[in-house]
């Protein structure tokens, strides 16, 4: 199954991988994998994570405060949002109508 991600989500995912990089090189090639090893964990089990509304699931990442939030659309993953757990809640929502 592939996987394809939401704008914004993208974004997300790239600041947050500046961030860390940022902060220690090696630091942001850790939060990197971590995300892609996360990613390849849904691609294999997409429906191993719970609902966390409609039908948008979350995996959490365990190294990091963030959450991979995505749905399966038919052939493919559709990921929602990199989100870091500390953030407003519910705020990728307006995300599943228009990718």
């Amino acid at each position: 199954m592939k996987y394809v991600f939401h704008p914004e989500a993208l974004q997300e995912y790239a600041k947050a991988t500046e961030y860390y990089t940022n902060i220690y090189a090696e630091l942001g090639e850790t939060f990197l994998d971590e995300i892609e090893m996360r990613i390849g964990q849904i691609i294999a089990h997409p429906y191993a994570w719970q609902f966390i509304e409609e039908d948008v699931r979350r995996h959490l990442v365990h190294k990091f405060p963030f959450g991979i939030y995505y749905t399966i659309e038919g052939d493919y993953i559709l990921i929602v949002a990199i989100m870091h757990m500390s953030r407003k809640p519910g705020y990728w929502k307006t995300r599943i109508q228009s990718p």
